[in-house]
């Protein structure tokens, strides 16, 4: 069974950055597509980056692309997301999710995929 702890939340201040890990355990597959989601209060879950660990696969959300970066280091099983200049709404919840079954052609529509395996969450809270 794939499990998945995030790290890495905290609080910082508009334009501020910080890189959240997702080590995972139980991988079975050679490849899986995970990506970061993220809920903030009130709101809909929203995908925001994805990754096809096989290779050759980034994807990001409009909301996010250009100051995110998804990264992955095999050695490690983990997933990386580094947050770069960060604004008030970024605030929420994140939280990494895996799995084997989402194909490379359907993992750039990662923000509409139905993940088996998720993380508990992180917290960022952005502030002014």
């Amino acid at each position: 069974q794939v499990q998945l702890a995030e790290s890495g939340g905290g609080s910082v201040q508009v334009g501020g950055s910080l890189r959240l890990s997702c080590a995972a355990s139980g991988l079975r597959y050679e490849s899986y597509c995970m990506a970061w989601f993220r809920q903030a209060p009130g709101k809909e879950r929203e995908g925001i980056a994805g990754i096809w660990t096989g290779g050759g696969g980034k994807y990001y959300a409009a909301s996010v692309k250009g100051r995110f970066t998804i990264s992955q280091d095999s050695s490690k099983n983990t997933l990386y997301l580094q947050m770069n200049n960060l604004n008030l709404e970024d605030t929420a919840i994140y939280y990494c999710a895996a799995d084997a079954g989402i194909v490379r052609p359907y993992c750039g529509d990662f923000g509409n995929s139905d993940f088996r395996n998720w993380g508990q969450g992180t917290q960022v809270t952005v502030s002014s």
